[in-house]
């Protein structure tokens, strides 16, 4: 009997503490990709930089001094323009973490409802719906 009671209470330890493991887990691959991204952009950017830094210091007349000058203006058009990738790449990251949101939460409520469901009627939740509906989340890696 004590067994059946720790098994009880472990299972529902298990359970109460299933949604929160699945949201942590949803948050550090949302922030893992995001942390790579921007370490990726932040290498692109210094090296641009490192590059006009030494082409500026190659400079050493008038004609080297317009041909930089003309050099720059096309690395800026480039630079806006990686910009504005970078600011769509990370929009889309944003979008995708806002749906596996929604989807983990949805999940989570269809769960609860058929638990309480259960409850109601006076039966136990099935353990097999159960494990399915918390364990959705964990076999998807993005």
């Amino acid at each position: 009997m004590q067994d059946k009671m720790i098994e009880n209470f472990n299972e529902q330890t298990r359970q109460f503490f299933e949604p929160m493991r699945k949201l942590n887990s949803l948050m550090l691959d949302n922030m893992e990709k995001l942390t790579q991204y921007q370490m990726e952009s932040m290498k692109r950017y210094s090296q641009l930089s490192t590059e006009r830094l030494r082409d500026a210091s190659d400079v050493s007349d008038t004609d080297s001094m317009q041909a930089f000058s003309a050099r720059q203006a096309e690395v800026m058009n480039q630079l806006s323009q990686q910009m504005l990738e970078d600011a769509k790449a990370l929009s889309e990251m944003s979008v995708e973490f806002k749906t596996e949101l929604e989807t983990l939460f949805a999940e989570q409520a269809k769960l609860t409802e058929k638990v309480a469901a259960k409850a109601t009627a006076g039966g136990e939740p099935d353990k097999a719906e159960t494990a399915k509906a918390t364990s959705a989340r964990g076999a998807s890696k993005s």
